[in-house]
C-alpha cells in the first residue's frame, strides 16, 4: 500500500480537471513499489483460491478489490467507474502495472486454443481485482468462444490474419465498442499486455473528443451483424435497428462498429442510416488517439460506453530492428469484461449461471 495523501488527491483531481474535449487517455504511471504489490497479489490469490473463476474469490470481488489493491489505483477506479463527465475520454493506461515472467510464461502458441492456461492464472487475479474496484463484476459472453471463461487471451492466429478479430494482425482492426450487435455489452473492458514486442499501437477513440454531435445519431435506424468471429451466413444483418449514440443526449454514450456497419456489406443499411455513418466515421476517424505502444505489463482500462478501441495493423512474431525486420515472440493480451449489475443482466443470462451471458444478437438469445 502507498498511503501518500497527497500523491493520491493529485491523481484522482487530475482524472476530472481533464481539458475538454479530451483528446486521449489518462497514463497513470504506476510506481515500483505499487507493481511489486500488484504483482504479488497474483500469486498470493492463486495460492488462497486456486484460480481466479473461484466462486468464493468472485462473490467477495470487491472486498478483495479494496482491502488488497494499492488505494491510489483503487481510488482512481472507483472514480472512473462514475464519471461520465463531458471530460471524461472514457480509457485509462496503467503504465507498468505489473511485473511479467516472461521465461515462465515460454513461447507464444499457434492461438488461444494451445495456450497453457495455468501460466496466465496469477493475471486472472490482478485483472479482476481491477474490475472489482470500478466496481463491477467479471462476466463471460457465450458470443464469445462459447463462453470461454472470464479472461481471453488474444494472440495473433495465422489463420486469421486478415479478420477483423483480435486474432487478426495483417489488417488495422477498426475502432468498435465491444459487441456493438448486444444490448448487453460489457461496461467495462481490461486489456493487460504480456507482450508487444511488434510494437504494435493501440488504437482507442473517445466519443468525448467531439464538438456538436448530429441528431440523426440518436435516431434508432442503424444495424449491426454480428461480428467476423461468425461465418458469413450467421453473420448477416438482420432486422433489429438501434442508435449509434444512446443515453443522456448532453453527455452521449456510443455503440458503434465501423468494421461492421459501414465495411460490411452484409449489413443491409438503408442509404439514410449509411449516409450518416459514413459522415460520423469520416469526423471520428480524425479523432483516434493512436500514440501509445503497450509494453509489457501495461494495462488499459476502457469504459465500452464511452470509448471504442483497435490495433494497427502488424506482422505477427516480427519487429524492427535498424531497418531490419528480425524474429520476435508474437504478442500476446489478455482481455477481461465486466458489468456492474448482474441484476440488469439477469434476463439473458444462464439459468444456473448468472455471470455467463447467453445473449446472441440484439435481445435474442443462444438456444
Amino acid at each position: 500500500m502507498e498511503p501518500n495523501t497527497a500523491n493520491i488527491m493529485h491523481d484522482v483531481l487530475l482524472s476530472v480537471t481533464r481539458t475538454y474535449p479530451p483528446m486521449a487517455p489518462l497514463i497513470i504511471d504506476i510506481t515500483p513499489r505499487e507493481r511489486a504489490a500488484i504483482t504479488k497479489l497474483g500469486d498470493m490469490l492463486a495460492l488462497a483460491f486456486g484460480g481466479y473463476e473461484n466462486p468464493a474469490f468472485i462473490a467477495e470481488l470487491h472486498l478483495h478489490a479494496f482491502q488488497l489493491l494499492p488505494e491510489r489505483i483503487s481510488r482512481i477506479l472507483s472514480s472512473f467507474g462514475t464519471d461520465f463527465s463531458a471530460s471524461q475520454y472514457g480509457a485509462i493506461v496503467l503504465r507498468g502495472l505489473v511485473n511479467v515472467d516472461q521465461d515462465q510464461l515460454g513461447p507464444t502458441p499457434p492461438s488461444y486454443k494451445q495456450l497453457d492456461n495455468t501460466k496466465i492464472n496469477r493475471y486472472g487475479f490482478i485483472c479482476a481485482l481491477l474490475h472489482g474496484a470500478v466496481p463491477s463484476k467479471p462476466v463471460q459472453y457465450y458470443a464469445q468462444r462459447r463462453g470461454g471463461g472470464l479472461l481471453h487471451a488474444i494472440i495473433p492466429d495465422e489463420k486469421m490474419n486478415f479478420t477483423q478479430t483480435g486474432s487478426g494482425s495483417r489488417t488495422d482492426l477498426f475502432v468498435h465498442t465491444e459487441d456493438a450487435f448486444l444490448f448487453n455489452a460489457a461496461d467495462f473492458l481490461s486489456f493487460l499486455f504480456l507482450r508487444n514486442e511488434e510494437q504494435v499501437p493501440s488504437s482507442l477513440y473517445s466519443i468525448r473528443s467531439h464538438g456538436e454531435l448530429s441528431d440523426a445519431l440518436f435516431e434508432p435506424i442503424y444495424k449491426c451483424p454480428k461480428d467476423a468471429n461468425y461465418d458469413a451466413d450467421a453473420a448477416r444483418g438482420e432486422e433489429v435497428t438501434t442508435p449509434v449514440l444512446y443515453g443522456n443526449r448532453e453527455h452521449p454514450f456510443i455503440r458503434f462498429d465501423a468494421a461492421e456497419q459501414i465495411y460490411n456489406e452484409a449489413a443491409g443499411q438503408t442509404p439514410e442510416a449509411m449516409a450518416h455513418l459514413k459522415h460520423f466515421w469520416e469526423e471520428a476517424r480524425q479523432l483516434i488517439y493512436n500514440d501509445f505502444i503497450p509494453e509489457s505489463g501495461d494495462l488499459i482500462f476502457v469504459n465500452n460506453h464511452l470509448c471504442a478501441h483497435g490495433r494497427n495493423a502488424f506482422v505477427a512474431g516480427f519487429r524492427k530492428e535498424n531497418d531490419r525486420m528480425v524474429k520476435c515472440e508474437r504478442r500476446m493480451m489478455l482481455r477481461m469484461m465486466s458489468k456492474t449489475s448482474l441484476i440488469g443482466i439477469r434476463g439473458v443470462t444462464h439459468a444456473d449461471d448468472p455471470y455467463l451471458i447467453m445473449e446472441e444478437h440484439y435481445g435474442s438469445l443462444f438456444k
